[in-house]
């Protein structure tokens, strides 16, 4: 794998250039001045919280645990301000190494504040990052600009090779979690302890997670991001919804899959969900406008209502009436790399003109048409969530859903599969899926 990536990272920081290279054309700056970002400890305490480096920073370099590091490019040969302070409460940052430290002018930083002896006579300096007062005097001209930080978001939808590859792994090492979760749920685990054969398998901390995983046993499936992670089991254990994401060189990978603990109409459920994912994934071709697969994605939860005798209506008018934004009420998807809800996925161009959402869909992430070497999630869902449940029974079309059966379904949470997507120049690529099949 490292002989893959020392082959793709030359052409991928070559892009990278090429990318701040057109900006710093298009505005009034001369260099970009990228901060990975700092340490915050906990109010009260002297205890940090997990560091999370900037996607901007990570663009540029795999360094991913070491605060108070800096990219400094104005079209020359990249610096890195290296942070290594003196310390023996922790363990400074080794010098760094691997395929990428030629590319770089690697300068050590005892402390943040040598960095402003690199800046100088750099002049028109846009500053990228988590802003800190103690850069005040460092002569940046510009604080996360609009017309950078926008044209470097739009661009970020088209992914390198290296990103690709990075993914890949990233799916490979996720797919391994969840094949042990799902052992372990078989074998009568709490969420807890699925969780913990899930960071086992996939060599993760819980900090290295791209997100919290979301380990969800009955019930706790219909809550889209349920964040906690029972230790005791239910007497009756029905179901078992796992979201739950890898990092590799700071790149997401982002994977849902939901089973039943027995055979019956839940089950054949999942199936269900995971044909029409299967349908939607087929339709990823270059120039698809992800809006479309929005709405597709309305219509075939409408046929799976139909089909389970749920509601009793046409799927469009599921669709048209809001029916169907009450068992599947987020997006179908969003772009994924650097981040897991990748960014610029509103955009109409370069400059920040944006693309709206369809009416009645406000949780979608991803509004543009896809092009090849764009990575997003397709992830259709169906659940019993009460609240929204409520709503639909007190509306004019209550009367045609069939509550008994809803009742059936309730305890079982719902139903969310979800696979990593890559367009290619005649279709597209499944990232995830092809992991589950080796």
């Amino acid at each position: 794998m490292t002989d893959r990536l020392a082959q793709l990272y030359p052409d991928h920081i070559a892009e990278i250039k090429a990318r701040h290279d057109r900006v710093l054309a298009e505005t009034d700056y001369d260099h970009v001045l990228i901060f990975a970002g700092a340490e915050h400890i906990v109010f009260l305490d002297d205890m940090p919280y997990p560091f999370k480096a900037n996607p901007h920073f990570k663009s540029w370099v795999p360094v991913l645990k070491n605060p108070n590091c800096f990219v400094l490019y104005g079209g020359d040969r990249p610096i890195l301000g290296y942070f290594q302070p003196v310390d023996y409460w922790h363990k400074p940052a080794e010098d760094p190494t691997g395929f990428w430290v030629d590319h770089f002018d690697i300068r050590s930083l005892a402390t943040p504040a040598d960095m402003k002896e690199l800046l100088a006579g750099k002049n028109n300096i846009a500053f990228l990052g988590e802003w800190d007062d103690s850069f005040s005097d460092w002569g940046i001209a510009g604080r996360n600009p609009d017309g950078v930080m926008g044209r470097l978001h739009y661009d970020r939808a088209w992914k390198t090779e290296y990103e690709i590859e990075c993914m890949r792994e990233a799916n490979a090492s996720g797919v391994r979690g969840h094949r042990a979760a799902e052992k372990a749920f078989r074998a009568g685990s709490t969420e807890y302890d699925i969780h913990l054969e899930y960071l086992k398998a996939t060599g993760h901390t819980e900090a290295e997670l791209p997100y919290g995983n979301i380990i969800a046993i009955n019930e706790n499936a219909a809550v889209l991001h349920y964040q906690h992670q029972s230790k005791s089991n239910p007497a009756d254990r029905r179901s078992f919804l796992i979201d739950a994401g890898t990092s590799f060189n700071g790149y997401a990978s982002d994977i849902t899959r939901t089973y039943s603990a027995g055979n019956g109409e839940f089950e054949a459920m999942i199936g269900a969900v995971d044909g029409l994912q299967q349908d939607l994934c087929a339709m990823v071709r270059p120039g698809l406008d992800y809006k479309t697969l929005q709405m597709e994605t309305h219509r075939r939860i409408g046929g799976v209502l139909s089909e389970f005798g749920i509601v009793n209506l046409d799927e469009e008018e599921m669709v048209e009436k809001g029916v169907t934004a009450k068992f599947f009420p987020h997006g179908v998807g969003h772009y994924i790399g650097l981040q897991v809800h990748d960014v610029g996925g509103f955009m109409k161009d370069r400059e920040g003109e944006t693309i709206p959402k369809p009416e009645g869909q406000p949780y979608l992430r991803l509004t543009r048409t896809v092009e090849p070497s764009h990575v997003f999630t397709v992830e259709p869902g169906l659940y019993f969530i009460d609240s929204l449940l409520s709503e639909l029974r007190q509306s004019e079309q209550g009367s045609a859903v069939d509550w008994d059966k809803v009742d059936t379904f309730r305890k079982y949470g719902g139903v969310r599969v979800e696979d990593d997507i890559v367009v290619t120049e005649d279709g597209h690529e499944n990232l995830t899926r092809d992991q589950f099949a080796k």
